[in-house]
């Protein structure tokens, strides 16, 4: 079945991937029999202990009431970033409330001064004047006569009347109703009821979708599936997928009702294989797309309506890019990177997203199980290579990517830099080879290229002349005339090159067919990669690559012609990979459904020029704990200021003219050990940072980050002080 891409990466595992634990859909589990036969039963007893139901180190099969309440959970919409399963909104603003001290103290003293009035007006202390509306508004024969019951319910019914009228004043003057809603009440509320069923044509679990357009059988054998367990959330994402599909016209609709009828929860497969990835190291939400990285603290500088909700990353953000700084140790890669990557693996398996996990071998960024592709750079054992021009057939293009891999840091770090000159250099010869060998030269025959070595280059030359190549011998023409001339970047390509023509490198970047070289043109698939760099032994290469992969990235998101899926590189420590033309590439993502996640330790890692672009260039921003005072301004700046509300109070002290004053400000000095003093208080609108450097720097706690979001759409939230530890 045409499942909208989600078929076409197959054979991207180099070893066979286990089938997934569940049994095969509509298959009947054979019966178990008792564990102990039963009285009277003859023959001999097997020490054998029972048939597990699923295979070792398999993840366990969801249970179908747990599903059915993940499914069911309302997903209201919410401001973005904030996780949305179950999520109940708050209202925009902060209600006024008073502080608990000062409710408390007042509830009392109130109480304290209805005690006193009642005990006065009960002792006679403010004559019998209270007691007058009874005696003129009822006549004497019901005040005075001798029935002592008659009369004690008259007059205390009367007395319960004025103590119940000063209870109502005292109990509004000391907010006793506040009380009760915020300290009693909360105690004797009972549990809330679960909420209702919601209706069959609302009922999620019946696939109303399906079921409107005439696939009723798919929805009855879903919906079957669903009650007994066998469906996973990364199940019902994916089919939800090529349900999509089918609804753009991308797929039949009988060879989709097919697939469901024929296999159920497992239709519509991933190429791998897999269902869900052997663990998940932070919280998902796949109806959503969401990944839960912590909570927003409940910190007067956050907006009311995210403070203590869970903070969310998705397409919709990432689509933006991310960029985190934060130095060692802060939890860039473990409470960030991983997250993000570990969401994208997933929804690569629900067939709606591509993924590229870059980083250092052996940084904490998944086990080998969670990808379909691991190149090990420098590693002899590596199943897969890297493609050194990105699967291209155009000489033109790769030697763009190329150039900007080898030497773009070298370029003018102004952002109008560009390494145009670089770029007609191997143009010039990438060319002429792939004229006459139908390839691009490998890492050993660039270098020689390069190099100008008369060898290489005369029986290139050679070779065009007995093709009849005109055109492409007057390129190779040009190259040969820049040789040895000054500002000739044939040379600083050649150094740069001869960093990836180590020994070490010696089998990867083959271009001879002899090896499985990984593309990123493979991007139009779902498909999770991850490839290591060799940072600790070659980190002047692992910056060539990083760099190459990064252009390749760029150039293949923003050209494909399906942008269904959402491509995603993400690159732990991107320090040495920025430059001009990657921070216009980035900027062009937003577009192509496509994004960047970067790690930084710093911004000193960014060329000062630089760091302004980036910045603007990156939706969503995340300055964590520990970050230095100059990075903490370039932040600050980027976030800009807000109005504000400033108190300013100004205490005067205040002269007595009279003895008697004089007397009791003595007195009052001599108890508070002040001097008397009326307070002034001036309230004025001030614009001022929404972080300061200075609080980026020391004010925010360890395990927490400040981030801004900005969505594809345009939507945006301030930036947020988030504990990434909940």
């Amino acid at each position: 079945m045409d499942s909208d891409g989600t078929q076409d990466a197959q054979g991207t595992h180099a070893t066979p991937v286990p089938r997934p634990a569940s049994p095969p859909t509509g298959s009947v589990p054979p019966p178990q029999g008792p564990a102990t036969p039963p009285q009277g039963a003859r023959g001999p007893v097997s020490g054998l202990p029972p048939r597990p139901a699923q295979a070792p180190g398999a993840p366990p099969l969801p249970d179908g009431a747990a599903f059915l309440a993940w499914l069911r959970a309302p997903r209201p919409d919410a401001l973005p970033g904030i996780w949305r399963f179950a999520h109940k909104p708050r209202p925009a603003q902060e209600p006024d409330t008073v502080p608990t001290r000062q409710l408390l103290s007042g509830a009392l003293i109130s109480f304290l001064v209805g005690w006193l009035i009642w005990s006065l007006l009960w002792n006679g202390y403010l004559g019998g004047w209270w007691v007058l509306p009874i005696e003129l508004f009822l006549p004497d024969a019901w005040l005075y006569t001798g029935d002592k019951v008659g009369n004690a319910v008259v007059w205390y019914g009367y007395y319960t009347l004025i103590a119940f009228a000063i209870m109502i004043g005292v109990g509004r003057l000391g907010r006793w109703g506040e009380v009760w809603r915020r300290f009693v009440a909360p105690r004797l509320r009972r549990p809330d009821a679960p909420p209702p069923p919601p209706a069959p044509e609302d009922d999620p679990v019946r696939w109303p979708q399906l079921r409107a357009a005439g696939a009723e059988a798919a929805a009855d054998r879903l919906a079957a599936d669903a009650r007994a367990g066998l469906m996973r959330d990364v199940d019902h994402a994916r089919i939800a997928r090529a349900w999509r599909s089918v609804r753009t016209g991308h797929s039949p609709l009988h060879v989709f009702t097919d697939a469901v009828v024929r296999d159920g929860a497992r239709a519509c497969p991933h190429p791998s294989g897999d269902r869900d990835l052997p663990a998940r190291a932070a919280r998902h939400d796949l109806a959503t797309a969401q990944v839960r990285i912590g909570t927003t603290a409940d910190d007067p500088r956050n907006p009311y309506a995210y403070r203590g909700t869970g903070l969310a990353l998705g397409p919709d953000l990432l689509g933006t890019s991310l960029l985190a700084v934060g130095p060692g140790g802060s939890g860039k890669t473990g409470r960030v990177v991983w997250p993000i990557a570990e969401s994208l693996c997933l929804g690569a398996l629900a067939g709606r997203a591509a993924v590229v996990v870059v980083g250092a071998a052996g940084a904490g960024l998944g086990p080998a199980e969670d990808y379909d592709v691991i190149v090990r750079i420098g590693q002899p054992d590596s199943v897969y290579d890297l493609d050194l021009y990105g699967g291209t057939n155009d000489p033109d293009e790769a030697a763009a990517v190329l150039a900007e891999a080898l030497v773009g840091d070298l370029v003018d770090p102004h952002p109008s830099g560009d390494s145009r000159r670089s770029t007609t250099c191997l143009a010039q010869l990438l060319g002429p080879f792939l004229a006459v060998h139908r390839r691009f030269p490998s890492v050993p025959e660039l270098r020689a290229l390069l190099d100008g070595a008369p060898g290489p280059l005369a029986a290139l030359r050679k070779a065009l002349q007995s093709a009849g190549h005109d055109a492409m011998i007057r390129e190779l023409d040009a190259r040969e005339r820049q040789l040895g001339h000054p500002g000739d970047p044939g040379a600083v390509l050649a150094d740069r090159i001869a960093l990836l023509d180590r020994p070490a490198f010696a089998p990867f970047f083959d271009t001879s067919g002899r090896s499985t070289p990984f593309s990123l043109r493979a991007l139009d698939h779902p498909v999770r990669v991850r490839i290591d760099l060799p940072e600790r032994g070659h980190a002047d290469a692992s910056r060539i690559l990083a760099r190459l992969v990064l252009a390749q990235f760029t150039a293949v998101a923003a050209g494909r012609e399906d942008r269904s899926l959402f491509a995603c590189l993400v690159l732990d420590d991107a320090s040495g990979t920025i430059t001009p033309e990657s921070v216009r590439r980035v900027q062009r993502l937003r577009s192509a459904n496509a994004g960047v996640v970067m790690t930084l330790r710093t911004l000193d890692d960014v060329p000062r020029p630089l760091r302004t672009p980036l910045l603007g260039a990156i939706g969503c921003r995340m300055a964590l704990s520990g970050l230095t005072p100059w990075d903490g301004q370039d932040f600050a700046e980027v976030w800009g200021k807000e109005w504000t509300e400033a108190r300013d109070v100004t205490d005067r002290q205040i002269i007595a003219e009279t003895p008697l004053g004089k007397t009791v400000h003595m007195l009052r000095r001599v108890i508070t050990g002040n001097a008397p003093t009326a307070r002034a208080v001036t309230v004025r609108q001030v614009e001022r940072e929404r972080w300061s450097a200075s609080e980026l720097a020391h004010g925010v706690p360890p395990g927490h980050a400040v981030l801004s979001l900005t969505d594809v759409r345009g939507e945006h939230a301030p930036p947020l002080l988030v504990d990434l530890r909940s």
